[in-house]
């Protein structure tokens, strides 16, 4: 095995030796190559295509709006009323209630004919304003309830 000084002793050797480079950068890549896939971890899902369903409003569907007011608190409006949490509640577990003796009368109860609740949120309104709606209304027992977003301009989103 022959060592290269370089010429004669007077004179520094100005070759680089990237052997050890290249073994360090083979041994990170295996590395890497090893462990990315057991840190990478996820479920097959397959998400729902996103499309819109023009909306069918029934007089007996509760419409809400979500927004802020001016001191940055949540605001909810049953069609054009402001209520507060309790408010809300209790306007919200009259009417299911009514409804249900309603279509009581009417025979056996159809799903399809149980009121839903249609959710207007304004976009800068933070999601605790709405999940407390939501969790509101269920609570109620209204148990379909719905988003109403508008379409993008080009008529749906792109994938």
């Amino acid at each position: 095995m022959a060592v290269s000084t370089g010429g004669s002793s007077d004179t520094p050797m100005s070759d680089i030796n990237t052997t050890p480079l290249v073994d360090v950068m083979l041994v990170l890549l295996i590395i890497f190559l090893i462990t990315v896939p057991v840190v990478v971890q996820n479920i097959k899902l397959k998400l729902p295509d996103v499309r819109f369903d023009p909306t069918t409003t029934k007089p007996e569907n509760v419409s809400l709006s979500i927004t802020r007011d001016d001191q940055g608190n949540c605001a909810v409006y049953w069609n054009m009323a402001r209520m507060g949490h309790q408010e809300l509640y209790d306007t919200a577990k009259k009417k299911m209630d009514a409804d249900i003796k309603r279509l009581e009368a009417e025979g056996p109860i159809d799903p399809e004919k149980i009121p839903e609740v249609h959710i207007r949120g304004d976009v800068d309104v933070p999601y605790r304003c709405i999940g407390a709606a939501i969790y509101t209304m269920q609570s109620a027992g209204f148990i379909k309830v719905g988003f109403i977003s508008q379409p993008e301009p080009t008529g749906g989103p792109t994938s």
